[in-house]
């Protein structure tokens, strides 16, 4: 076991947190895994290898309850993943620097955390707005790639980016980041295997897996129940913003 028996309950701690909030709007969690994960991890590619399984176990249950509660159809989906399946591949194939990995995380999380935010303030019409294919294919695939880089599902990019046009109610859109989440995890999972960089210590991981399951369980039931649209909008703000100030400040700009 790489980790000591203390420092393995804190790292699970915080990965049940993260799992419960982040299912709660549509999200694996991946940012702050990674973010958590540097704490404890010198390596990285055990980092990004554990942030995007634990990614894909969270959103498998969430992805499916989205299905069964009829917030999800597959054919509005297919689109975004067509074209970031094979990109996510291609980014999880390049070997990125540490730091240019973490400043390039974090700028986007920040960005869009505000973006997102910015939104639930404003006065502007509700009305959905209908868009042409291309706008699907391209934000896929833009978003497909980017996640590829950092490890991560790209749901959190996904989301701001959606809410902001108007595709769809925001609870829609959380079905569809999950969706999104999911097999862009998977197809990362393969890049990184495929580039020898999948590196797992096993124990950690499946008692990683373990706890996120529990806390993504939990976060989905929050999400179908309790949260209101804005209520979404907002909790993936907060989140998506102090994950990307801190991998920005401190692993990216190593300034904290």
């Amino acid at each position: 076991m790489m980790l000591s028996t203390e420092n393995l309950i804190l790292l699970c701690l915080g990965f049940f947190v993260v799992a419960t909030l982040y299912s709660s709007v549509g999200f694996g969690g991946g940012s702050s895994y990674l973010a958590l994960l540097t704490l404890f991890f010198a390596s990285f590619f055990v980092i990004r290898s554990i942030a995007l399984l634990c990614n894909l176990v969270v959103v498998s249950t969430s992805t499916y309850l989205y299905f069964k509660h009829g917030h999800a159809k597959l054919k509005d989906f297919l689109p975004f993943v067509v074209t970031s399946i094979p990109l996510a591949y291609v980014g999880a194939s390049f070997t990125l620097s540490e730091n240019v990995f973490f400043v390039i995380l974090g700028i986007s999380l920040i960005i869009s955390a505000l973006a997102l935010a910015w939104q639930t303030f404003r006065k502007t019409s509700s009305a959905i707005k209908n868009y042409p294919s291309y706008f699907s294919y391209s934000i896929g695939g833009a978003i497909g790639l980017l996640s590829g880089l950092v490890g991560i599902g790209g749901g959190i990019f996904l989301a701001p980016i959606l809410n902001h046009f108007k595709w769809s109610l925001p609870i829609k859109i959380a079905a569809l980041a999950s969706f999104f989440i999911l097999v862009n995890s998977v197809s990362g999972l393969v890049g990184l295997f495929h580039a020898g960089t999948l590196v797992l210590p096993w124990k950690e991981a499946i008692i990683l897996i373990i706890v996120v399951f529990l806390g993504g369980q939990l976060g989905i039931r929050i999400s179908l129940k309790k949260l209101t649209p804005n209520g979404i909008k907002r909790v993936t703000a907060l989140l998506v913003l102090v994950v990307g100030l801190r991998v920005l400040l401190k692993n990216g700009l190593e300034v904290l």
